[in-house]
């Protein structure tokens, strides 16, 4: 039976077993277009005889593999390829696939004629526990996620059935922001990430706990920044060694623990490093320089005038959002081997 959660702005996420008890309930829309990339066309493929049971018109737009989908070009191809097919504000999108696609989905349709209906169906454990949910999307445009609009898809499936078919290297890299969210939330949800027969309630824990910070702050203008742990360094180590993202945040909490460490005299930079290594994730980026990550860095969105602002920890469940200063940016980059 699947579990219905809600974003305050009326977007719903969906989580249980089964294609065809997830699926988005309208009947009236005529088409619906589909984005994907080659690692998701089998869901594509099964989707689109589904629809064509009712008689929608469903067509597929194969996306570029990994970030090369999120460029202005990707785009300019995808919005010619809606235009070709006429879709309108009746009709509907369908991003399927993990953080990359739902990023680009949400883009196209908040921006195709000024927004149309979008609908999610993540197949990763990354999109299923972060990326797809909260409204977030983007493209690439000189650095990571610069370009984008918050726009909330009307409905994002979880089918728990496909994420515990994942490769392991798929749930390895999801684990990352699994355990992202327990550090900012709770010790429980700590523990269960990595426990292949929890997968379920953790991806429902995470689902819930971004629900509720993102719906008291749907443009990420205070509270919602927390969700944000491990990814101010750990985009830029993302660009500059082509580490995954989810392997790339791993090492950005290990910098911000590190930073966090010595302003608030804590340990977790240690207690990182073992839970990360124990889960398969990284936890340095040796070989690089700061002086790479350092512009990178102050490109990123969530800086001020002021400076850059970065999610520390306090204590498990207890993140502050605070500025910090460079000489705490080069002890956070030299935690993790940037020389």
């Amino acid at each position: 039976m699947a579990e219905i959660v809600q974003i305050l702005n009326g977007s719903e996420i969906v989580l249980g077993r089964g294609i065809v008890e997830l699926l988005p309930e309208r009947t009236d829309r005529s088409r619906v277009a589909v984005l994907a990339q080659p690692g998701s066309l089998e869901i594509s493929a099964d989707l689109v005889v589904l629809m064509a049971v009712d008689s929608v018109d469903v067509s597929v737009f194969v996306l570029p593999d990994g970030e090369q989908a999120k460029t202005l070009e990707a785009v300019g191809r995808v919005y010619s390829w809606l235009q070709e097919l006429n879709i309108g504000r009746g009709d509907t999108l369908v991003a399927i696939g993990g953080g990359t696609v739902t990023d680009v989905g949400g883009f196209v349709g908040a921006t195709w004629l000024r927004g149309i209906e979008t609908v999610y169906f993540t197949t990763t454990l990354t999109g299923a526990v972060d990326a797809a949910i909260g409204g977030k999307t983007g493209i690439n445009v000189g650095g990571k996620n610069l370009v984008g609009a918050f726009q909330h898809p009307e409905r994002i499936v979880i089918d728990f059935d496909v994420l515990e078919a994942l490769p392991p290297r798929i749930v390895t890299e999801g684990n990352a922001e699994a355990v992202k969210t327990g550090y900012i939330s709770d010790q429980v949800l700590v523990d269960m990430v990595g426990d292949p027969s929890q997968l379920a309630e953790m991806v429902t824990r995470c689902v819930r706990f971004k629900a509720e910070v993102v719906s008291g702050d749907l443009r990420e203008a205070g509270r919602r920044a927390i969700l944000n742990y491990g990814h101010t360094i750990g985009h830029a180590v993302e660009v500059v060694t082509g580490l995954s993202h989810g392997e790339s945040v791993a090492v950005g909490m290990v910098a911000a623990a590190a930073i966090g460490d010595a302003r608030f005299g804590t340990n977790f930079a240690t207690e990182h490093r073992e839970r990360l290594t124990d889960l398969d994730l990284p936890i340095e980026a040796s070989g690089i320089k700061s002086a790479e990550l350092m512009p990178l860095i102050m490109l990123d969105k969530k800086r001020t005038a002021d400076g850059v602002r970065m999610v520390l920890l306090r204590g498990i469940g207890d993140p502050l959002v605070d500025i910090v200063t460079e000489d705490e940016l080069r002890l956070g980059m030299t935690a993790i081997g940037a020389e």
